[in-house]
């Protein structure tokens, strides 16, 4: 692919653009940098002008899918169901951010913004607590979406019509709770005794 077949200029919104749409025809599995450059048109090495390392366009990708992510929802549980909808919007989002996460690439907003829920519910620990519960819907979206995908491919067992993620919203709020304690108004101090 020489200049002169080429003369599209590409920056690193278009690169990131393109790899997310990518990811939504091929999966994680199946996304690399020779199948995003040729979407582009240009050569694998032309991609690191942008991006110096795939797991940097991959941190890139995960930063993207959890933006969309809303600060001050209504609650702990509405910031956790919040995360886990961005993490559905890309097929295997969850899966991506999980990984990325993992290895501390891209930003901590999913953390931030649970954190921050926690703390306005005067959660104690609310750093840590924001943690465990980003743990667990890391976790869960990623099971929902690999039995999706196992089940659009017929390779779960036949058990008749069985939606294969029944019951897990009631699963996915039981364990957000749990993990949240009980949250309600800040305690008032007690009262110094006469």
């Amino acid at each position: 692919m020489s200049p002169e077949t080429n003369q599209a200029r590409h920056d690193r919104d278009s690169v990131a653009r393109s790899a997310l749409a990518l990811l939504d025809e091929v999966g994680l599995a199946d996304l690399s940098m020779r199948r995003i450059a040729a979407r582009l048109d240009v050569q694998p090495s032309a991609l690191y002008w942008h991006f110096t390392s795939k797991q940097e366009l991959l941190a890139e990708l995960a930063d993207r899918i959890t933006a969309s992510i809303p600060r001050g929802s209504d609650g702990v549980l509405a910031t956790a169901r919040g995360i886990r909808d961005a993490l559905f919007t890309h097929r295997d989002g969850a899966e991506l951010v999980l990984s990325t996460y993992a290895l501390q690439l891209g930003s901590s907003h999913a953390q931030s913004v649970l954190t921050a829920a926690l703390e306005a519910h005067g959660a104690p620990d609310a750093a840590d607590r924001g943690a465990a519960i980003l743990h667990f819907v890391l976790g869960h979206a990623t099971l929902v979406q690999q039995r999706m995908h196992a089940d659009s491919h017929g390779a779960l067992p036949t058990a008749g019509e069985i939606d294969v993620t029944a019951g897990l919203d009631r699963v996915f709020d039981l364990g957000v709770t749990a993990l949240a304690g009980v949250l309600s108004a800040p305690a008032t101090p007690p009262r110094a005794r006469v």
